[in-house]
């Protein structure tokens, strides 16, 4: 069957992606290895980034906006790559989407327990993934028998949404909440943010050798695998589509630097 290749105007079954801003290129990154094949589609939610820093009702009114964006444009399973909005929103859209598959994000809590020597581990998430209840839930089951610090970290996904990584505001923010995760006794460190991966190993120089990091997109990008079912007319396999809310060229710089594959950098086709 001949190829043919996507386009903004021409809907093509494939796997939709959205976080507040740029974070979620990190896990964008392990779903282009664990499916080679499919057409990835990225918002950028960036006029309203971070959702860590608004209401439950806002994010979950921005979730809904871009999930039917994603699935006017052909989506047939859509990753929420962020915590936040996994934790505020992924219930309901399940529930006003019951058709399409949804694969969340969630601090690796469970992972991070079996690989503590001591059953101590921390979670550096912002505060509105912290103060969720899905994550309080996921907390008391998964982290049953052992301790969990609770590390929130205002202001360090917006200062890794807006500055250079070796800006000398974000990495005051990095050096306090690595710095009182290393105060708190623990051996692993789950980070819950899709963002914090880009500071990745200024969090490790801060707290040393002897603490492991831990992140979830490859696990993400495994169960959106698991999940996603090819459609039978063969597209561009190179496809990637990328939109942003708010500047272009912000989400242009971090896919640049970060992201390692080719997409189309595009304004958001979609109300805001």
């Amino acid at each position: 069957m001949p190829s043919r290749s996507a386009s903004a105007t021409h809907p093509v079954a494939g796997i939709g992606v959205f976080d507040s801003g740029v974070g979620g290129l990190s896990v964008l990154q392990a779903l282009r290895r664990a499916q080679p094949q499919a057409c990835l589609h990225y918002v950028a939610d960036s006029a309203f980034a971070p959702y860590g820093e608004r209401h439950d009702e806002e994010i979950r009114d921005r979730s809904r906006r871009i999930v039917e964006h994603l699935l006017a444009q052909g989506a047939r399973l859509i990753v929420v790559a962020c915590n936040t909005a996994t934790a505020a929103a992924i219930d309901t859209l399940r529930r006003e989407h019951p058709d399409t598959p949804f694969v969340g994000v969630e601090p690796g809590v469970r992972p991070a327990i079996a690989l503590s020597r001591r059953k101590r581990i921390a979670v550096m998430a912002t505060e509105a993934t912290l103060r969720s209840e899905r994550f309080r839930v996921l907390v008391q089951r998964e982290a049953a028998g052992g301790f969990a610090h609770l590390q929130p970290c205002p202001g360090l996904a917006a200062a890794i949404e807006r500055d250079d990584a070796d800006s000398p505001g974000l990495q005051a923010l990095v050096t306090r909440y690595a710095e009182a995760v290393r105060a708190a006794d623990v051996d692993v460190v789950a980070l819950g943010c899709t963002h914090y991966p880009f500071v990745r190993d200024d969090i490790a120089r801060v707290l040393g050798d002897e603490f492991m990091l831990l992140d979830t997109a490859d696990a993400v990008a495994s169960q959106a695998a698991r999940l996603w079912r090819a459609p039978a007319t063969e597209v561009d396999a190179a496809w990637c589509r990328l939109e942003a809310t708010g500047d272009p060229q912000q989400l242009r710089r971090f896919a640049a630097r970060w992201l390692g594959m080719a997409a189309a950098i595009a304004p958001a086709a979609l109300v805001l």
